[in-house]
């Protein structure tokens, strides 16, 4: 009788899919550049086609910003977030994330207007907020209707606050209960309650200042009755 040894290997694959995460932003980076040289040479007269690329630039555009979510937490083992904290123009680091848009506006015919100083600055992690600027107005640009105001100023805790309000129907109560949940109760399976809103409180809560953490806070109504989405930076 003979005996057969089941020879096995230890492959990490949280390495392995990190690894695959990080060639599919490459090449949605690629593809969304595609999509912008594509609708370049598309006529102003043939809107149907105008609108299909729009479409597809902007779930590309949502897709890659998920990507680069994973891809942090990762690297973060849904830990810590380490940052490299600059001085950042608030209102060039908003401009480059509206401007990152344009394609998706125009098509909508969304307007977006800011409140914010020139010489407004902040120490922070400008690529980290840019990506958490970017995917709220992602889905202010989704679930509004025609205009987006933000703003920014320092408060009178002396933190840097962000506001981003649409004219939607608002946030739904469910969303407005999860934004209040510790990011150790998250569960990330919840769709527009899970990944985003964790990955808006990690970002915030690894700005911290003499004991002071950032925050992220929801809420409906504001200046255009819809969502309301605040950051705040210590």
């Amino acid at each position: 009788m003979t005996s057969s040894k089941q020879v096995t290997s230890t492959i990490d694959f949280s390495s392995v899919l990190a690894a695959a995460v990080h060639d599919m932003k490459n090449s949605l980076f690629l593809l969304i550049q595609s999509i912008e040289s594509l609708s370049e040479t598309l006529s102003a007269e043939n809107v149907e086609a105008q609108e299909q690329v729009s479409r597809v630039h902007y779930e590309a555009s949502r897709l890659n910003t998920n990507l680069v979510q994973i891809l942090s937490l990762y690297r973060a083992e849904l830990e810590s977030l380490p940052i490299t904290v600059d001085e950042s123009f608030i209102k060039d680091l908003v401009e480059d994330v509206v401007g990152s848009n344009t394609l998706y506006v125009k098509q909508k015919k969304i307007m977006i207007t800011t409140s914010i100083d020139e010489d407004l600055s902040w120490y922070l992690d400008g690529e980290l907020i840019y990506l958490l600027l970017n995917d709220v107005i992602i889905n202010a640009m989704r679930y509004g209707t025609s205009k987006i105001h933000i703003s920014a100023k320092v408060d009178k805790s002396e933190k840097l606050m962000i506001m981003i309000e649409d004219d939607g129907h608002g946030y739904p109560q469910s969303m407005l209960d999860k934004s209040h949940e510790d990011l150790s109760d998250f569960e990330l399976s919840q769709g527009r309650t899970g990944l985003g809103l964790f990955f808006a409180k990690l970002i915030a809560r690894a700005h911290s200042q003499d004991n002071k953490e950032g925050t992220i806070a929801l809420s409906n109504g504001g200046s255009l009755g819809g969502s309301v989405f605040e950051v705040k930076i210590p």
